[in-house]
């Protein structure tokens, strides 16, 4: 993407089903744990830039010793710097004592982060507030360990300002206005009660103290607490957490918005965001990873039961399709597919684009997401080639010549690699005049391909947001190499509504799409719909939550897509340019041909799966028009 958004969270859990010792005996390490965690985590780095986070339970450890551990960082290093934090610990202790480094025991009842329960967080905050408080997982602490809480997600709730207020009407009173906290503390409520409930049942059974916390740890009903603390949450989420006697669970959210994936044999249950890194960091296929349902939690008991429960009664599936295009890692079998068909979908668009002139056509890529989908469109482009030639070799009534048989077969698609991101390059300066120079040097081109005012250049990316790069960098590069035409091409549809269930794309002023529908509606004298839709959602914010419609849809009703993508043409391309430039964008019906089983398009369509996404998109609308340049997640 030329236009980096940012990523969603990552999780990674692991529950060791042996004990420590058989690892040792094994794999030749009591590590293997966190040796496994880091690389679910380290594979799942373009998840996580802003910070990241891990957590350990130990089983049955004596009264007055350390059970739970946990370490964050901050920064693009973070997961590195946990994980050299860790090492330094565990390389003392081999150094310190040598023989009992091999015991099990002894580093489980001495060592952090040699537990049985390991749970890894990377954090792509949607908040716009990067500190060390603000990354998962966090901690609710008490001194009964089954009260303990530890929470890591991939979430965002769009009714936080309910929640809270269900919150307050318990009795309790968060510090914090954040979704973080707010399922935090649901969860922790839930727990307190369902620990209570169980005291009392076996205090009246005769049972001493000491027996009923094994007996509470024994019968928590952890389906029981999550169905009464997701009863209202609206968003989409995967939330890991452990209890600090050694339950864990994962669960995911009725519509299957956010990803979970698990595998689990005799040793191990793993769950991470993605599936190739549970392949990779366990060398197995791919059927053997398995995706958990939505409106269901994975729920591994502490006598090592795993099963799989509904909390909330699932919906109609919309699994995020940006996850497809871009998001999730190329490495998944399934999505490398999806992206490649996305590039051959695209063929009949470019071939109009182009006359179907293939002989001064280049056709190329914005590096590095939309390579994959570059292979598709060659592929496309290749067919197209071979079926022109076969037609007209095969079904002439005429013989033909020599001369024309050769320029018939000397017709072949030029792909070129065209532009090079240089990766060294830092924009760091300041002022604006001079960093937008920079810009223009974030990539590098190759020269002497593209014959001068003469050839097009199709150049594919995988999506376009605001399009800002297009027109400070790539196109004034390709521009440099004199085609007579660029043809940009997204693989993605055209993005116009903001998302609010764990990706930082909330403000709708962030949109070209919805730039160029603005600039339109006030070019044909329809400013007035603009004033019209922002009544709507006026009125709106009083409504009952399931009484209100996405009305930022009427912002582009009165326009074809067509209309739609050349306007954006013309606001991407800068006053200098000599090249005629044209956008191209992947249409709905093809981007559900490519990815059927993913069919959360709301980033397109503006057809959100839960309530709370037409809540978000109208208070966005509304912040666009008052001039707020905030995330429409919280009232202001």
């Amino acid at each position: 993407m030329s236009d980096s958004i940012k990523h969603e969270c990552g999780i990674a859990l692991i529950r060791l089903l042996k004990p420590l010792s058989y690892y040792q005996e094994k794999y030749g390490t009591p590590y293997y744990g966190i040796n496994k965690l880091y690389l679910l985590m380290e594979k799942q780095h373009n998840r996580g830039q802003d910070g990241a986070g891990i957590a350990t339970i130990k089983f049955d450890v004596k009264p007055g010793n350390r059970y739970i551990s946990r370490y964050r960082a901050m920064g693009s290093s973070a997961v590195a710097d946990i994980f050299e934090y860790v090492q330094k610990k565990f390389a003392s202790v081999q150094k310190a004592y040598p023989e009992q480094s091999k015991d099990t025991q002894w580093l489980k009842d001495n060592v952090s982060f040699t537990g049985e329960v390991l749970l890894g967080h990377l954090r792509y905050g949607t908040h716009g507030k990067n500190s060390i408080e603000s990354c998962h997982p966090f901690l609710r602490q008490n001194n009964w360990m089954s009260r303990n809480l530890v929470v890591a997600g991939n979430f965002n709730m769009t009714n936080v300002d309910e929640l809270l207020q269900q919150l307050y009407e318990l009795g309790q009173h968060p510090k914090e206005k954040a979704d973080t906290v707010t399922v935090l503390e649901k969860i922790g409520h839930f727990l307190d009660d369902e620990n209570q409930d169980l005291f009392d049942k076996f205090k009246q059974e005769g049972y001493s103290n000491i027996e009923i916390s094994s007996l509470i740890a024994q019968n928590l009903d952890v389906p029981k607490i999550l169905t009464r603390s997701a009863k209202t949450w609206d968003g989409g989420y995967t939330i890991a957490g452990i209890f600090g006697h050694g339950d864990a669970f994962v669960m995911r959210d009725p519509a299957g918005i956010r990803p979970a994936f698990y595998y689990k044999d005799d040793e191990v249950l793993v769950v991470a965001s993605e599936r190739p890194v549970i392949q990779t960091a366990f060398n197995i296929s791919i059927d053997k990873v398995q995706e958990i349902k939505p409106g269901h939690a994975l729920i591994a008991k502490k006598d090592g039961t795993v099963t799989e429960e509904m909390f909330r009664e699932p919906v109609e599936q919309k699994s995020c399709s940006f996850e497809r295009i871009y998001f999730s890692r190329g490495s998944d079998a399934d999505i490398y597919k999806e992206r490649k068909q996305l590039g051959r979908l695209l063929c009949p668009q470019v071939l109009n684009a182009i006359d179907n002139n293939i002989k001064n056509t280049v056709f190329s890529f914005i590096p590095n997401t939309a390579e994959v989908s570059y292979y598709g469109l060659m592929d496309g482009i290749n067919t197209y080639v071979r079926d022109f030639q076969k037609d007209a070799l095969l079904n002439r009534a005429d013989k033909i010549d020599d001369g024309e048989l050769e320029d018939i077969l000397s017709i072949h698609p030029r792909f070129e690699k065209l532009n090079v991101k240089d990766a060294k390059l830092r924009t760091f300066i300041t002022q604006d005049a001079d960093r937008t120079d920079m810009v223009q040097h974030v990539y590098d081109t190759t020269y002497g391909i593209v014959k001068d005012h003469e050839d097009t250049i199709v150049a594919i990316d995988d999506s376009i947001v605001r399009g800002t790069t297009l027109k400070q960098s790539i196109l004034t590069i390709l521009d440099r190499l004199n085609p007579k035409k660029i043809v940009i091409v997204s693989s993605a549809p055209q993005i116009r509504y903001p998302d609010c269930y764990g990706i930082d794309m909330s403000r709708m002023g962030e949109f070209v799409a919805f730039e160029a529908a603005v600039s339109l509606l006030r070019k044909r004298g329809l400013a007035h719909i603009i004033d019209e839709v922002y009544q709507k959602c006026l009125v709106s914010i009083t409504a009952d939550i399931d009484d209100i419609d996405n009305y930022v849809k009427e912002i582009y009703e009165p326009f074809t897509d067509d209309e739609i993508s050349n306007e954006i043409a013309r606001i991407i391309t800068p006053h200098h340019l000599k090249a005629e430039v044209k956008v191209i964008f992947q249409t709905l019906d093809n981007l559900h041909i490519a990815c059927p089983d993913h069919k959360g398009d709301w980033y397109f369509s503006g057809n959100y799966p839960t309530p709370g996404g037409n809540k978000v998109v109208n208070k966005a609308f509304m912040n666009w028009v008052e001039g707020k340049n905030v995330r429409a997640y919280f009232s202001n």
